[in-house]
């Protein structure tokens, strides 16, 4: 962990934050809708790092003391960031042999309800089948799709 970040408490095992004194305040009845769009893989073997942001987003929002159910959050997945949605096997042959270090991050991330939607279209681009997908990951028409939609709900996306 890098110095001066600490663990979070909705999500202690990522998502690490650092305290920001003197932060400009966030009203007591905020909400976050947040997407996430990933399209560049994690080094094999290593957690994904917009993953990882979605579970940081969480963890210092909530240290913030926004309500946990006050945060929504989706990360939609496409190009060679597709892989990284994908259950041990699949990962492992197509990076020889390397554990998938993100399926721990997106079972932790699934119990506080975040959305992980893999583009269909980087799907069938890239030989990746239905049931090659991480337990909880979701498969859309496309990244372009997913995003559309989650902006209907009222999410908007994360710069970063």
């Amino acid at each position: 962990m890098r110095p001066g970040f600490h663990a979070g408490t909705a999500i202690p095992e990522f998502g690490p934050v650092a305290s920001a004194e003197g932060h400009m305040p966030i009203p007591a009845e905020a909400t976050f809708s947040i997407a996430f769009d990933v399209s560049e893989a994690g080094k094999p073997g290593s957690l994904n790092r917009t993953i990882e942001s979605a579970a940081r987003f969480i963890n210092m929002h909530v240290e913030a003391g926004v309500p946990r159910e006050a945060i929504r959050i989706a990360v939609v997945a496409h190009g060679q960031a597709s892989f990284d949605l994908t259950n041990a096997a699949t990962y492992a042959a197509k990076h020889d042999g390397a554990a998938n270090a993100n399926l721990a991050a997106i079972a932790a991330l699934l119990q506080h309800d975040v959305q992980f939607i893999l583009c269909g279209q980087s799907a069938a681009a890239l030989g990746i089948k239905l049931e090659q997908l991480a337990p909880g990951v979701k498969l859309a028409l496309s990244a372009m799709t997913a995003h559309a939609q989650l902006q209907q709900q009222g999410y908007t996306l994360n710069p970063f």
